[in-house]
Order: C-alpha cells, then sequence, then structure tokens
C-alpha cells in the first residue's frame, strides 16, 4: 500500500489537531467550484459550524470547503484535488486563530515596532505572525498588510516558532480603519448621472485608463493586493460618478487580478473598500 501523499498527509495532520484544511492548487489559490456549484447556484456553504444548503461532495466555495473530517479530507472527490493541489490551506477563523500576513521587509519591520510577539512561519516573501482569537477578514490594511481570520484562507507553511499570543487590539483596529496606503490623489471629479455619456472623457480615452490598469495589475511583481486596491482606487477616481464604466471594464479587472492569484473575493472587498473610500 502506498503511503498517504503530501499534502495530503499534512491536511489529516492538521485537521486532527482542529484547524479545518483544504487543498490549494498552483497559485496557491482554492480550486473552482464544480458545475453544480457555479455562481453559488447550490446555495453556497455559510460557515463552517452547521451544514449549508450545498450537499456537493467536492472541494467547492474557497475557505468555506475547508474541513477537519478525516472521511472528507480522503473521500475519492478529495483525492483528485489533492493528487493536483500544491500545498495545503487552512481556514484560520475555524480554528480560532488569526494570521497577520507580511508581505515584505518593511511590514516586517512595522510589526515589529507595533504588534506584541507571537508565533511566526517564514513565508516565500515574508512572515505571517499568528495569534490566538477570530476577527474580520482584510486585505491591504496597510502597505504590505494583510488580515486572513474569519471568512478566509491561509496557506500552511509549518508550526511556526514562539509563543502564540492572544489577537492584540492594535490588530483588531486595523480592520476598522480606511487601508492606510493609498490617499487619492486629486483629480477632476465629473458630476453627470449614472448611465449617461462620459461628460469629461471620450470612450477612447476610457478604453485606454482600463487597459493602462490591466498592465499596471498583470506587471505587479509584489504587493499585488495593495496595486489591485490602489488601481481600482485610481479608475473609480476618474471614472466612478459619471456611469461610464460596464461590466465589462469591471470584469477585465478583475480578471487581471484573478490571474495574479487574487480570488474573486478579494476583488469585490477591494473594489467596495475603493468605493467606500471614494464615497460612492
Amino acid at each position: 500500500m502506498n503511503p498517504t501523499p503530501y499534502p495530503q498527509r499534512t491536511a489529516l495532520g492538521l485537521a486532527a489537531s482542529g484547524v479545518p484544511v483544504l487543498p490549494l492548487r498552483r497559485g496557491k489559490v482554492p480550486f473552482g467550484n464544480c458545475t453544480a456549484c457555479a455562481d453559488n447556484a447550490c446555495g453556497g456553504r455559510p460557515n463552517m459550524k452547521t451544514p449549508g444548503p450545498c450537499r456537493c461532495a467536492g472541494v467547492c466555495h474557497a475557505w468555506a470547503a475547508a474541513t477537519t473530517d478525516p472521511s472528507v479530507i480522503v473521500s475519492p472527490a478529495w483525492a483528485a484535488a489533492w493528487r493536483r493541489a500544491e500545498c495545503v490551506g487552512y481556514h484560520p477563523g475555524g480554528a480560532r486563530l488569526t494570521v497577520v500576513d507580511l508581505d515584505d521587509a518593511d511590514a516586517i519591520a512595522w510589526a515589529r515596532e507595533t504588534l506584541p510577539a507571537t508565533r511566526t512561519v517564514p513565508t516565500t516573501r515574508g512572515e505571517h505572525w499568528i495569534y490566538r482569537g477570530t476577527m474580520t477578514s482584510r486585505n491591504a490594511v496597510r502597505p504590505g498588510v494583510d488580515i486572513k481570520s474569519t471568512m478566509a484562507y491561509a496557506r500552511y507553511l509549518g508550526p511556526g516558532t514562539g509563543t502564540m499570543a492572544d489577537l492584540p487590539d492594535a490588530v483588531r483596529a486595523l480592520a476598522v480603519k480606511e487601508p492606510s496606503l493609498v490617499r487619492p490623489v486629486p483629480v477632476a471629479v465629473p458630476t453627470g448621472t449614472a448611465g449617461g455619456e462620459c461628460p469629461h472623457r471620450t470612450p477612447a480615452y476610457l478604453a485606454r485608463g482600463i487597459a493602462m490598469a490591466e498592465q499596471r495589475i498583470t506587471g505587479a511583481s509584489s504587493a499585488v493586493h495593495a496595486t489591485v486596491y490602489r488601481t481600482f482606487l485610481a479608475v473609480l477616481s476618474r471614472h466612478g460618478r459619471c456611469g461610464c464604466l460596464t461590466d465589462a471594464d469591471v470584469s477585465r479587472l478583475f480578471t487581471a487580478a484573478q490571474a495574479k492569484g487574487e480570488t474573486a473575493r478579494h476583488c469585490a472587498d477591494a473594489w467596495t473598500n475603493a468605493r467606500t473610500t471614494l464615497g460612492l
């Protein structure tokens, strides 16, 4: 009999300790929903504690698919996903944890000066600081810093080092502040009515702007979350009030962001945060 392969073996160990797990494919992202669950047609999986309307046995609904049930983890439906998986993901909120994801050296330096020491796990570009307790997840709370807890997933990169501390108020406060990494550049904001012809720019100008925005996202080599947010903010600051943006324009931006590893939920959150910042 062949031994249980990584990452399924790692997932089983985490699940046994009460950490809900899920397989992550190339790009460190969850597997897409199956045909029956596409666009949440099944009703989705609302949380991790009570059964939702979805009866799909597959790896659907991203973070909501995370489970501690070993029979699910080794089921045939999940086995195919584990064979294609590149790593193990987990739902921090389901394990009563919060991950402060630090993307670069500057973010790590800020954390060391600002936050209490806790368990840390090295990542490809930075570190995960893990605290005991849950909160609302939010991306780009400051340059190079994301918060992953409820309704989010994180990549499992090992047990880490250090003693885990309780979630501090300094981290909770980040989720209720406006993202500090961006201050909108003053621009002339059009006053036309939604749905009407853009009164300040030609269609060609808008097309060039969307293309440039796509290129900005596609060209990001680091701090992808921050780049996506800044780009959304720039587009909305010019065209958010005049009604010239179409669903196709927004879809192009979301597609570019997801090609860089962002999830659809992250894109929607960044778009909503940008609209809120501009008062739209």
